[in-house]
């Protein structure tokens, strides 16, 4: 089955959800309007205050809060992209290529931030974490552009190498052909995906990298900060761009135009492989159909079930995630040790895999159930890490404290996804009191009945599957009722996305109808 990617287009937005053999490991939102201040996202801002004590300053790019960039996060050839940076401002520096700059010295290490930048200058910076909760978002002055086999890095002549690839033939051979190719005062790092890809196809990911920092340098001329100089490409083509490889098996979306750029973008950047991209055009929700909606709510609420019976607590406190592993109803006929290992290595995958899929950060502490031989908890921490290798963002295990608690840290780029999964009742809207109304099944009654008076060509009812099943089951049912009836056969469909007692009528292309 491989990877597939479910892109349901929204009216307020797009959701992408990554399948792995049907197993749901990555959720992603994208806002209708347009995206600001997200990873990647270069501006010119403007410095409004440089505090020595943090050895950081604050710099206003737009954003509600002022944004922090530390002196650590200036880059070595900072002096070389502020004195570019400036020129173009000023209209000296006409042309993006770097071939005749003079690359500056290195700033210091251990220097400080008041001898290298002064309040009120601008300054070019990347977005290098989002902002989250009441911070702003975190900045980067070592621009890097990501493409498809590369990063570019300008003001550097270094060309490095992903640490995931392994073989020494190979590595050799992508530094000496980028070494061919490359321009002078641009380094490259080589990402894994680039292993056997051949010099055309290394030479077209640079090209288009360097048109990018092209268009920061035509964007930058006559500025005024703050002002975005280059946007990050949306959520969709950035999970193609970082992920997509032989695994990659299917892109579903339920939107023509996205089709088409989608199928547009991966002929771009893997050529043939634009066959993978399908228009879904089933009457079901996309994310009913591939059973996405059903795992969002197993998967975010504060208590994750496991296959075998056990369950994990999940709790956010400000300043970790605490996690606790119960084996439920589960009962072991091998004792009591067995059944806890066998419990919490099913706890660590599915841990690894809320991580993944909440986009969790910061400290998490899991209690997993005690184990009194030592090599079980060895087994237990291989495992953990076995499982958190698919993992992109940065994290770090320790093995289990004599108290049974693994602590990860986990790197925090992007807001944490947070969904609800808990329902208001329909009964009482959440007040606790029941007031008296029509039964449910009657209200749909009286609906349909009214919109069979107007001639609609075609209805079908969209209801819970609990609902669903009232109007279906049976062999005389109310559907089969209401085909004698009005003499048109009404489709019910069961979505779990809705609330128990919620249900909509819709036409023929899946528009409601409204009453």
């Amino acid at each position: 089955m491989g990877l597939e990617l479910v892109v349901d287009t929204r009216k307020k937005g797009t959701w992408l959800a990554l399948l792995d053999d049907g197993k749901l490991i990555e959720l992603h939102q994208e806002d209708g309007g347009d995206n600001e201040f997200s990873v990647g996202d270069v501006y010119l801002g403007k410095v409004r205050k440089v505090v020595p004590s943090l050895n950081a300053s604050f710099v206003n790019v737009g954003y509600e809060k002022d944004a922090f960039l530390h002196y650590l996060d200036l880059g070595p050839q900072y002096n070389t992209l502020n004195k570019f940076s400036r020129e173009t401002l000023r209209g000296k520096q006409n042309v993006a290529d770097l071939q005749y700059v003079k690359l500056e010295k290195d700033i210091p290490k251990d220097g400080k931030i008041n001898d290298t930048i002064s309040a009120s200058a601008p300054i070019l910076v990347q977005v290098a974490k989002e902002p989250i909760s009441s911070k702003g978002p975190r900045l980067t002055a070592e621009i890097t552009l990501a493409g498809r086999y590369l990063v570019l890095v300008p003001f550097s002549n270094k060309v490095s190498i992903s640490q995931k690839i392994k073989d020494s033939a190979e590595r050799d051979r992508l530094k000496d052909v980028m070494k061919q190719v490359k321009p002078k005062n641009f380094g490259v790092i080589i990402r894994t995906v680039a292993v056997g890809k051949k010099l055309e196809e290394l030479d077209q990911d640079l090209k288009s990298l360097v048109d990018k920092w092209s268009t920061i340098h035509e964007n930058l001329k006559g500025a005024k900060p703050p002002t975005r100089v280059l946007g990050e490409i949306d959520k969709t083509s950035g999970i193609l761009r970082d992920m997509l490889n032989a695994d990659f098996t299917n892109i579903h979306v339920n939107d023509e135009e996205l089709y088409d750029t989608l199928r547009t973008y991966v002929s771009d950047i893997a050529p043939g492989r634009e066959k993978i991209v399908k228009k879904y055009g089933g009457k079901l929700d996309i994310f009913e159909k591939f059973g996405v909606n059903r795992q969002i709510k197993a998967l975010f609420g504060r208590k994750v079930p496991l296959p075998s019976g056990g369950y994990l607590i999940i709790e956010h406190t400000e300043a970790m995630h605490v996690v606790d592993v119960n084996s439920g109803n589960r009962k072991g006929a091998d004792g009591q040790e067995n059944n806890a290992l066998s419990t919490n290595l099913e706890a660590a995958v599915e841990m690894a895999r809320v991580l993944q899929l909440r986009d969790m950060g910061g400290i998490i502490c899991i209690d997993f159930i005690d184990m009194h031989e030592r090599a079980n908890n060895k087994q237990l921490f291989q495992v953990m890490k076995d499982a958190m290798k698919t993992d992109r963002a940065k994290h770090n295990i320790l093995p289990p404290s004599k108290f049974g608690v693994v602590e990860i840290t986990r790197q925090r780029v992007r807001p944490q996804m947070d969904i609800i999964t808990a329902e208001t009742c329909s009964a009482c809207n959440g007040t606790g009191e029941v007031s008296a109304s029509i039964l449910l099944a009657e209200e749909i009654e009286n609906n349909l009945s009214f919109l069979m008076k107007r001639n609609e060509k075609s209805v079908a009812l969209l209801a819970h599957p609990y609902l669903a099943a009232y109007f279906t089951k049976g062999l005389i049912s109310p559907q089969v009722k209401w085909f004698f009836k009005y003499k048109k056969w009404i489709a019910v469909r069961g979505l779990s996305s809705q609330h128990l007692l919620q249900y909509s009528f819709v036409d023929n292309d899946n528009k409601e109808i409204t009453l």
